[in-house]
């Protein structure tokens, strides 16, 4: 038997290194989209490594990452500064999730299963399990389960991919931590499964619709709230 090269201990750390990338891109990424990091706000690597429990190395990757996004920019001298973000961004944002989505939400009424969507009022009980634990965690755990099988259920992979790509500027947390949004949340769910078995395809893609102009609203009033635009 060969002896075993250092390769794939190269390929762990760099897979390793490249998740810690992408959570901590995800956390600024949040943060940016909230306001917790204002505008003309220098994002400086070692206090941010520091604050994270992270080394160096990863923050730097992220912030290439976010600035690639448009999220931050490189300042020379100076290092990395949020970029401003306006209503109109968030705005874009919401408006190319929903029309993806909505896409999506007409063809799971046309393919879905009886079993599938089964499994969605399944994951719905979790979801308002979760709910009621006031678990933020288990409740942004729960909703993306739900939403996956739902997309999964097209048989549109890449389409499906795409949405989860923008999805990530969603704040999840923001949502999960707010109880009158998980109890429409979960009214909604239960609803788009009715419509899913009625095969009421006009239904369904209004309550996805929903989803994301509830979803602008309640992050455009985090912001004014926040008064990142006074």
């Amino acid at each position: 038997m060969n002896a075993p090269t250092a390769t794939p201990r190269r390929t762990r750390r760099g897979v390793r290194r490249e998740q810690l990338s992408d959570e901590v891109a995800a956390r600024l990424r949040v943060d940016i989209v909230t306001g917790a990091l204002r505008p003309g706000t220098f994002i400086r690597l070692d206090e941010t490594a520091a604050a994270l429990g992270v080394s160096i190395t990863p923050v730097r990757e992220a912030l290439r990452t976010l600035r690639g996004e448009g999220m931050v920019q490189l300042e020379p001298h100076r290092g990395h500064v949020v970029v401003p973000l306006t209503r109109t961004d968030v705005g874009d944002i919401f408006w190319l999730q929903a029309t993806i989505a909505k896409e999506l939400a007409a063809t799971a009424t046309a393919r879905i299963t009886d079993a599938e969507i089964d499994e969605l009022d399944q994951l719905n009980d979790e979801l308002a399990a979760a709910v009621a634990r006031h678990a933020t965690e288990d409740i942004s755990a729960a909703e993306f389960a739900f939403h996956r099988a739902f997309n999964r259920s097209t048989g549109r992979i890449k389409l499906a991919w795409f949405l989860l790509h923008v999805a990530r500027y969603l704040p999840g947390q923001l949502y999960a931590g707010d109880p009158q949004w998980g109890a429409s949340t979960v009214a909604g769910h239960r609803e788009l499964t009715a419509a899913l078995r009625a095969r009421d395809t006009d239904t369904v893609v209004r309550l996805t619709a929903d989803e994301f102009t509830d979803g602008a609203r309640r992050l455009l009033a985090r912001l004014d709230e926040a008064g990142l635009w006074s």
